[in-house]
């Protein structure tokens, strides 16, 4: 794609996202053979089910081995597919140079769009200047807040981890935490980098990072629990993924530890630990929605011309907090998998 012609590289007011929520209204699935023209796309919107040509997206993410995070924003991307006549292509991969080659590998199938997360962003920015030389519009989703601009992708979906991290900490000041242990799954990374830094920009205690091995679940419970036996005055684990905030509480419980457990991200088993108290909070970012909005994104843009955000602003997903208040009517969605 020559840059003249990327959305980026023009001039606009930073608008309101109403295309990709209005797209939401949409439902069905289209037969996988496609239909009218794509220039007629915006006449097929109001229909409410795409009859558009068929579409191939790539969505590639940095998800970790038995990271059920990541299945969340699966299925938020294959209801988009789904409804918006979409062949889905996901892949994966923790390390970053091995993510760049899944992207260039969509780019050697010449698929129609990409969406990708941004854990690592220098090590994709090679890549993804190739797929816009390839023509093929690229979407951010989850972790690259901070870069998505200034690696001219045309959107971005996901949540600000500096300001979910602040959130986070003025929460542990209402609930009279004293020295928090931080816990990091994936050195360098700079979503939860940035987590980790809000925290202790506005908590009012101590924080203690310490970094784990999120591929090695036995690993990570071992390492929290001789954290905890070190040091009895950690009164808090906060967790950056719900799987580890599970293992945390196990650790917590062999370490025989007073500490309380509180996450960022969620999934149906850590609804039913909030219910019982084992974990006291938890930050949503609604990963199906990030990825429901990514892959819809990149649909609306071949078919109407829309950027959400007018290639300016993000669109936001998070953070909302979910503990006790809250956790029946959200629990009712997670037991389905979408939140």
């Amino acid at each position: 794609m020559d840059r003249s012609s990327h959305p980026r590289s023009r001039r606009f007011a930073p608008v309101v996202a109403v295309a990709a929520a209005a797209a939401l209204t949409l439902a069905g699935c289209s037969s996988s053979s496609g239909g009218k023209k794509s220039e007629e796309g915006a006449a097929n919107a109001s229909a409410g089910k795409a009859t558009t040509p068929r579409m191939t997206v790539a969505l590639v993410t940095h998800q970790a081995p038995g990271d059920t995070f990541w299945d969340t924003v699966r299925k938020g991307a294959e209801a988009a597919a789904a409804k918006d006549n979409i062949k889905l292509v996901y892949s994966a991969d923790p390390n970053a140079g091995n993510q760049a080659n899944l992207v260039q590998n969509a780019i050697d199938q010449k698929v129609d769009g990409i969406a990708v997360t941004l854990a690592k962003p220098d090590a994709l920015k090679g890549v993804i200047g190739k797929a816009e030389k390839a023509g093929i519009p690229v979407v951010g989703l989850n972790s690259g807040l901070s870069d998505w601009k200034n690696l001219n992708l045309l959107e971005f979906f996901g949540q600000d981890e500096s300001v979910a991290g602040e959130a986070f900490g003025k929460k542990l000041n209402e609930v009279g935490a004293k020295k928090v242990l931080c816990v990091m799954q994936e050195q360098g990374n700079v979503g939860l980098t940035q987590r980790c830094d809000g925290v202790a920009k506005t908590f009012e205690g101590k924080v203690d990072p310490q970094n784990v091995n999120g591929t090695d679940m036995p690993s990570v419970k071992s390492t929290i629990t001789a954290k905890l036996k070190q040091d009895p005055s950690i009164d808090y684990v906060v967790t950056l993924g719900a799987p580890f905030a599970l293992t945390a509480v196990q650790s917590v419980g062999d370490a025989g530890s007073k500490a309380k457990v509180a996450t960022f991200d969620l999934n149906k088993d850590l609804i039913k630990a909030i219910k019982d108290d084992s974990i006291q909070f938890a930050v949503d970012q609604q990963p199906y929605l990030q990825g429901y909005l990514a892959v819809d994104g990149l649909w609306l843009y071949k078919n109407n011309g829309n950027y959400s955000g007018g290639g300016e602003q993000p669109v936001l997903t998070g953070p909302a907090f979910v503990d006790k208040s809250n956790v029946d009517k959200i629990g009712e969605f997670a037991a389905k998998g979408t939140r």
